[in-house]
Formats: structure tokens, sequence, C-alpha cells
């Protein structure tokens, strides 16, 4: 019998070279759930102020990388979808969805993390850097708290690490006396501040898959920590959208009169208007956050589903399927959920899809522009707009989050198309 690659082998492949590739750091997480729950046991409401999303998200990602390939590997036959044949949009989508959910299991280091900017900053990719490891004050492992701490800084990425020193090369005078060069500038060390392994200097390397930007912080880690900010707007804004024009859609086509003309009025002004002006007009007034950005792309988009929503209902209204449902005393809620929603959902999913990826580019352009999600999550659109200034000595800082913001919108169009086709088989050719 001749192998079919299906979506499902794919995704086992990707949770295998994940589980492979991280494996040390799962270790870790394991050693960190483990003294947690110890320390849980020892001192329970110290442990619950300990817990933050931080570590939260680092375990959920640990447990979901082991489950899924077990749950996927069962459903296999019962899921459609992950039989289906695997293809540019199908892996498009399963590796975005990866850097949204295994994001501190992928992403190397904190998106934000900085350190030595003399020798970090615009490293082209697959640049490899030294880093000198320093031994720690305090005296560790004494109880319960000092090992979970111990392991929490292990798995729990920082922004910046007292603890490590990237360097170019380094050079022992004597026992006691060691110095080191970031680019030919000559640093003595403290004494007793190195940590030695074996009577040796305790020297790792770290690779920048992707290169630096000019503030030294990881390409590749930012890129992955980015689709969950593209991905998480533009699920918000998309059911958002939805309720409204759902909602205001069959309430215009169901009543007709003046609440139709009205809504239908108000919805052809708000498309006559160019909406990013209105978006960039809002957010300046009452600030730019991760919430007013999906609230505003959200009620700034619901008006083509508004259309397509009373287009039908008014087609379906005068059904004689309708007419009944409507004469046995159904409710608008029911009316709207069992005769109509299942007549036009092909039409609001794949308008939906496309909406999904008009939000995300517009997300996209207003962290452009300064106007997005501000600068507590790493966006696409900012890192574009941060390589502007480094096309000639660091083109990789515009291209990689160019090319990902161009990969998703793609595969956002192919799979409307899809669906379309799925839907409507008259139209595939």
């Amino acid at each position: 019998m001749k192998f079919r690659f299906k979506i499902w082998h794919f995704v086992l492949i990707v949770c295998g070279v994940i589980i492979i590739f991280r494996f040390s750091y799962i270790i870790d997480i394991i050693s960190l759930l483990l003294s947690y729950i110890k320390f849980l046991f020892s001192n329970f409401s110290l442990a619950i102020e300990q817990l933050n999303f931080q570590m939260a998200d680092v375990f959920i990602s640990a447990i979901l990388i082991f489950i899924s390939p077990i749950l996927i590997f069962f459903r296999r036959n019962k899921v459609k979808l992950l039989g289906g044949k695997i293809g540019f949009t199908s892996v498009a989508i399963i590796l975005l969805l990866f850097f949204f959910i295994f994001s501190p299991l992928i992403a190397t280091v904190n998106p934000e993390f900085q350190k030595n900017l003399n020798v970090t900053k615009l490293l082209p990719p697959l640049s490899k850097l030294k880093v000198l490891h320093l031994t720690e004050v305090e005296n560790r492992k004494q109880n319960h708290l000092a090992e979970f701490l111990e392991n929490k800084n292990k798995v729990v990425k920082r922004s910046f690490e007292d603890e490590i020193i990237f360097i170019d090369s380094l050079k022992l005078i004597s026992k006691d006396s060691t110095i080191y060069f970031q680019n030919n500038n000559v640093i003595e060390v403290e004494e007793g501040k190195i940590e030695f392994i074996g009577g040796k200097p305790e020297i790792s390397e770290r690779i920048f898959i992707l290169g630096t930007d000019e503030l030294g912080r990881d390409t590749f880690s930012r890129l992955v920590y980015g689709t969950r900010v593209s991905l998480l707007v533009g699920l918000g804004a998309v059911i958002i959208s939805l309720l409204l024009g759902l909602s205001l859609g069959f309430l215009a086509g169901f009543t007709s009169g003046i609440i139709d003309t009205i809504l239908s009025r108000i919805t052809d002004m708000l498309l006559a208007f160019p909406m990013i002006f209105l978006i960039i007009l809002i957010l300046a007034l009452f600030g730019n956050s991760l919430f007013a950005v999906i609230i505003v792309l959200g009620f700034t988009g619901w008006m083509s589903l508004f259309k397509i929503v009373r287009g039908e209902v008014i087609s379906i209204k005068g059904k004689e399927f309708f007419i009944s449902a409507k004469m046995i005393g159904l409710s608008n809620f029911n009316l709207l959920k069992n005769e109509i929603l299942p007549v036009i959902a092909a039409s609001v999913i794949v308008n939906l899809i496309f909406q999904y990826g008009n939000v995300i580019l517009a997300e996209a352009a207003l962290s452009f522009l300064g106007l997005g999600t501000g600068g507590s999550y790493p966006s696409w659109g900012q890192m574009i707009e941060a390589g502007q200034s480094y096309l000639t000595s660091g083109w990789w800082m515009i291209l990689f989050p160019g090319l990902i913001l161009f990969i998703t919108l793609f595969a956002a169009n192919n799979l409307g198309k899809e669906i379309n086709v799925y839907f409507n088989p008259a139209m595939k050719k």
C-alpha cells in the first residue's frame, strides 16, 4: 500500500523534534515542577505567591508537548482534519500554532533579553558567542525555597541575567586573575567571580539562529513570541466582529423596516470611511495596549459580515421551512441558531478567515506606526519598523518578520479559499 504523508504525521514529527532538541530544558522544567510541589507542602502561601504567568506557561507547554502527540495518534482516524493531505497551507498553520502554544519550549531566551550590547548587537544569522558563567553569592539548596528558586532561574526566561557574560575570548593570567575580551577591549574579572568546573572556567556557547537586533535581542525568540501577539489579536478581534456582525445582521434582516434602514446606513457610512484613520485616531486618543488593539480592530471589522448575514437572513426568512419554524413558536434566538446559522455557516466561516488575515495585517501596520500593543510585547510590525533603519547593516531584522507576516497572510487567504471550495464544490476547477 502506498504511504501517504498526512497532517497528523507532520504534527507528530514537529512534537518529536521539539522534545529531542529541548530535552534538557524539559528535564529542567520537570525538576522545577517537583521542587515547586515540595515547596507547596512546606509553605503553601509563599509558594502560591511565587506562581506567575511565566511559570504556568512553561508548565502547560511541557505537559501539552507530551499529551498532544498521544491524543493526536489515538484520534487520528476520528478527526477527519488530521487525515488530510499535507500542503503549504497546513504546514504554515501548524507551525504558527506550535509557535503560539509552545513558545516557552521553542524560544531559547526571553524575547526582551539583552546583555553586553557591545558584543551582542546586530549579530548576523547563525552567529555564535562564548558565554562566561559567573558564581552566585547565595548558598543554594538550604531549603525548599532555595531549591525552587535555583530551578526557577534555569527554566523561567529572564530579560537580564547577572550570572553570565558574553565574551569573545578568555585568558587566565594566574590562579586568582582572569581577563576576558569584548571587541578587543580587555576587562578584568574580580577574584572569585568565575564559575570553575574541573579546574577550568565554565564557558558555553549560544547560537543566535536568526541573529540579533540593535539592542542585542534574539530575533528568533522575538519572532516566536510575536506569533502569540498576532494570533491572539486576530482571534480576539474576529470574535468581537463575529458577535457584532451576526447579531446586528440578523436583527436588520429579520426585523426590516426602520431598524434595517438605520443599521444599513451606519454600516455603509463606516465602510465608506477609511477605517485605518479611525483606528489610529482612537488609539492615539485613548492609548495603545493589547486589549485596546483587540477591541478597536474588532469594533471596526464587523461590517462585511453584517452585509453577508443580513442578505442571507432576508433570503431565508421567506422560505417555507423558516416560516414553519416561526409559526410553531420558536424564539428569535432559536430561529437564528437552528434555522439560519446552519445555512449561512459556510459564508460566515470564509468571511472570518479572510477577516483574520486582515486583522493580523492591521495589527502589524499599527505596530509599525508605533500604535500597536506597545513595548510590552514583541510584534512583527514593531520588528519591521526597527529594521528599516538597519537595511544594510542588519538586513535580517526586516527580512524574517516580513517573511513570517507574508507566510501568515498567504496561509490565511489560502485557507479561506480552500474552505470556500469545500462548501462550494462547483467553484473547483
